[in-house]
């Protein structure tokens, strides 16, 4: 049983399995440059396939050349505290321009659409948290340029998903980890797209 945490502690996020795809690839590439036997290989794969966060990763990776995790340390751990709630009803929610961005964010909405525009927020963290509860609108999330967005947590009923930025987060740019669920609606992760002085 795990103790409680405390006000103000920084929690681990919980590795994907593209994380855990990428970190076998370095051990198979390990192992075929002769760092590692094959006993080795087969002992530390199965560490990796049972890893939950990123420190499970670190004692198969710390005698290897490169980044012990290959993961963005901001990535790994975020701040802990309940989400900032955007609910909507059929006139949807829409945040663009100037505002502030929480880390966390929950958004509830069962019909209207919804836009999310990052693109000129103040982003006060490296990492933003977005968890959707959709019905059967559209969401479009508007990152900045340089962003990536891991998606691998969103699972769609009946909608489509669609990511067009990186996954991978990289040390020093906003990352955005978005899961949650929407029924029939579609969500979409874009940079912002510009056409005679107007934004999209």
């Amino acid at each position: 049983m795990t103790s409680p945490r405390l006000p103000g502690e920084r929690r681990e996020i919980r590795i994907s399995d593209a994380d855990r795809e990428r970190v076998a690839e370095r051990l198979h590439r390990a192992m075929a440059e002769g760092r590692i036997s094959v006993e080795e290989l087969q002992e530390r794969l199965t560490t990796v396939y049972a890893a939950r966060f990123g420190s499970d990763l670190v004692p198969v990776l710390s005698d290897l050349p490169g980044d012990p995790l290959n993961l963005s340390a901001d990535v790994l751990a975020t701040p802990v505290g309940p989400p900032t709630v955007l609910r909507g009803g059929v006139g949807g929610i829409r945040r663009r321009g100037n505002w502030s961005v929480p880390p966390r964010l929950r958004v509830q909405c069962s019909i209207g659409p919804v836009l999310l525009d990052f693109c000129d927020a103040e982003l006060p963290m490296p990492v933003v948290e977005v968890e959707l509860e959709l019905g059967a609108g559209s969401a479009r999330l508007l990152v900045p340029e340089n962003a990536t967005a891991d998606v691998d947590g969103l699972v769609s009923s009946y909608g489509s998903i669609r990511s067009k930025v990186p996954s991978r987060s990289v040390h020093g740019r906003p990352h955005f980890r978005v899961y949650g669920r929407t029924s029939a609606g579609s969500v979409t992760v874009r940079t912002r797209y510009t056409f005679a002085g107007r934004n999209f």
